[in-house]
């Protein structure tokens, strides 16, 4: 059985041809998925798929979109056991050389699909940041609850302003 071919993780603007889409399939091996987990705190990640292409987008932009799949295994934020997830996200990201990084104080929020393009497209980059956006934020395993916290609190500790009203009926000395 012979070994696929290792596919390009980023690719020059300037080798893209113009005139079709240039697809692209980015599946790690165990080695890379293990570096990824560990860079997004997570248990493991048994599969982790990009697919997808890069095709001209008008106005000298160019478009990737793509399919991203993985299973996760993430500790469960009550219990810390193993919560297994399926992921699919579909991308699509445009980069475009008339996007620029807002500057100053205050900036209006961009498009969060526009990007400003560079030399290279990186397909690695924008798989692991997908995949740490679809992550779930509070994994629980199931039958896991937390305690409520109110239940071993006093009265006194859950009105923080009951007096309030007798000290301002209070003479000012």
């Amino acid at each position: 059985m012979s070994q696929p071919s290792q596919q390009p993780t980023r690719y020059r603007v300037a080798q893209l041809n113009p005139r079709q889409p240039t697809a692209f399939v980015l599946a790690p091996d165990a080695e890379a998925r293990a570096a990824i987990a560990g860079e997004l705190a997570l248990s493991s990640l048994p599969a982790l798929r990009f697919t997808g292409d890069i095709r001209p987008a008008a106005h000298d932009a160019w478009e990737v979109t793509g399919l991203l799949t993985a299973k996760v295994v993430q500790p469960c934020v009550v219990t810390l056991a193993p919560v297994k997830t399926a992921l699919t996200e579909k991308l699509r990201r445009v980069f475009s050389p008339h996007a620029g990084t807002p500057e100053g104080d205050e900036v209006e929020m961009r498009d969060e699909e526009l990007e400003p393009l560079g030399q290279f497209i990186d397909l690695q980059s924008i798989m692991i940041e997908a995949l740490s956006l679809a992550l779930p934020l509070y994994p629980r395993a199931q039958g896991a609850e937390l305690d409520n916290p109110q239940d071993d609190q006093d009265e006194e500790t859950r009105k923080p302003f009951a007096g309030l009203a007798d000290l301002l009926k209070q003479p000012k000395t």
